[in-house]
């Protein structure tokens, strides 16, 4: 079967719920986790006669999201009701924006193969979450539990520009990395903080034509959209090849066995029958705002990403490692403050340091360690005065939790290496002088044995023997004739 001769066209839709305390439309707390049913009230269940009222602080996010984006920010919104059969949303309707999206067009930069693409937007809205619907708790029936009705969403859509599975993993890994970024949700996929639908179609190469698609819904994991997408592209081609028809439908992922599974005919969105939401009045936001919110954003990866190759000379990968995670470039740049080796920070802050907080289940918001000790580590290593396998494995557990002065912890560790001369050659003579058969052996050529003799010399003065001080007064006496 001839798979190359044909494209995808893949465009998703991203669901992120914004940490806000309270939900979209009413004071329910907004949280995860809790006892069922319990953060509802009227508002929530859609008792007759209660109103909806409008949560700023999750317009605020919706703005956030779109700035990062690039997008245009509509100043006149309103909100419109979306009936249709929600189970889990007691009003029978979703309220969610359809005709003014709070944000338009705009897009999130990938690289693919090192190459960047620009994955442009459609729009990004806002839209109330529903409830749950528990299917395994009581046989025989189905529970509801309405917490997470009316959390607030706000739901990024791409155009249909995406053409592979991997170019979706990459778009979806910045998308979550942004809405962490700027503190608007947690973007946790496992417990449905993000979530995301793909819309995948495919066409011969060379046509402009859209294929008929098909909507994989509710993707809980990055890694699950990708093999989501790579099984519908197969199963659509064969389709094809065999002289069959692809039916628009929506299909769910079975993460058992990599495989999609239909459970409705696609609706289209007349189906929906939207109309503005007579309860809630259109809202107008001010360009002062805009800008007022502009002033509060951090400093977006790409741009943090130029900046630590720039004025810290980092290379690429160090820089982009860094900014996988904004607390991890915040810290590179605190310490950096205190001491210039802005290599060998990074290299802490990736290896060790690193190492330290996945091993405890801990990110770097949570580091314990503070900057300026950090940098007294390396200043040590860099005179000289300890190497970086003994600060590393002695010193660094020492001080993670302490936060002691680093010099005078090494000091009292009896860590600080020698590097006077005359004590060292003391400790070389005497290696040199036990070890008479190994000298005659390097003295005929066998130079690799340097090796053993520096390991020597360590276990004699118990680690305190500088290396580069021992290797120069080795090669010295053992050259001599």
């Amino acid at each position: 079967m001839d798979y190359s001769k044909y494209e995808t066209v893949i465009g998703l839709e991203v669901h992120a719920q914004l940490q806000t305390n309270s939900k979209l439309f009413s004071g329910d707390a907004n949280r995860f986790g809790g006892q069922p049913n319990t953060q509802i009230n009227p508002i929530t269940l859609a008792h007759p006669g209660t109103l909806p009222k409008i949560n700023k602080k999750a317009i605020e996010y919706a703005i956030k999201m779109g700035l990062a984006c690039h997008c245009t920010i509509e100043t006149l919104n309103c909100f419109a009701r979306k009936n249709y059969f929600y189970p889990d949303l007691p009003k029978g309707y979703q309220i969610s924006q359809h005709t003014t999206p709070i944000c338009i067009g705009g897009y999130v930069s990938v690289f693919i193969a090192g190459t960047e693409k620009k994955i442009h937007l459609n729009r990004i809205h806002i839209e109330e979450d529903a409830g749950k619907s528990i299917h395994d708790a009581v046989d025989g029936f189905t529970c509801i539990d309405y917490n997470r009705a009316g959390t607030p969403l706000i739901e990024i859509v791409t155009e249909p520009c995406i053409q592979s599975a991997e170019e979706a993993f990459q778009y979806l890994t910045e998308i979550r990395k942004l809405v962490r970024w700027i503190d608007i949700c947690d973007g946790n996929m496992e417990e449905g903080s993000l979530r995301c639908d793909a819309n995948i179609s495919i066409r011969l190469k060379g046509t402009t034509e859209l294929g008929t698609k098909v909507e994989v819904k509710n993707l809980n994991s990055i890694r699950n959209v990708k093999k989501a997408i790579e099984f519908e592209v197969e199963r659509m081609i064969r389709l094809v090849e065999k002289g069959e028809t692809i039916v628009q439908q929506t299909r769910s992922f079975d993460a058992a066995n990599d495989t999609t599974f239909a459970i409705r005919e696609k609706e289209e969105a007349n189906d929906y029958r939207y109309f503005p939401d007579p309860d809630l009045v259109p809202f107008f936001i001010n360009p002062s705002s805009i800008e007022a919110i502009r002033k509060t954003m951090p400093a977006l990866p790409n741009a943090l990403k130029e900046k630590l190759q720039q004025e810290y000379g980092l290379s690429d990968y160090d820089a982009h490692q860094l900014c996988e995670d904004k607390y991890t470039a915040a810290y590179f740049e605190a310490t950096a403050s205190y001491n210039r080796n802005f290599k060998a920070i990074a290299n802490w802050l990736l290896g060790p340091l690193k190492q330290y907080l996945n091993e405890q289940g801990q990110d770097f918001n949570q580091q314990p360690l503070l900057p300026i000790t950090l940098a007294g580590i390396i200043q040590l290593v860099d005179e000289g005065k300890i190497n970086f396998s003994t600060a590393a494995n002695k010193l660094l557990p020492v001080l993670i939790n302490t936060n002691a002065h680093p010099a005078a912890t090494a000091e009292s560790m009896n860590l600080i290496q020698v590097s006077d001369q005359n004590a060292v050659a003391d400790w070389v003579q005497h290696v040199i002088k036990s070890m008479p058969e190994k000298v005659t052996e390097y003295k005929k050529g066998k130079k690799g044995l340097i090796g053993l003799f520096v390991g020597e010399v360590k276990k004699l003065s118990k680690g305190k023997a500088d290396p580069k001080t021992t290797t120069t007064l080795l090669e010295k006496f053992l050259n001599e004739k």
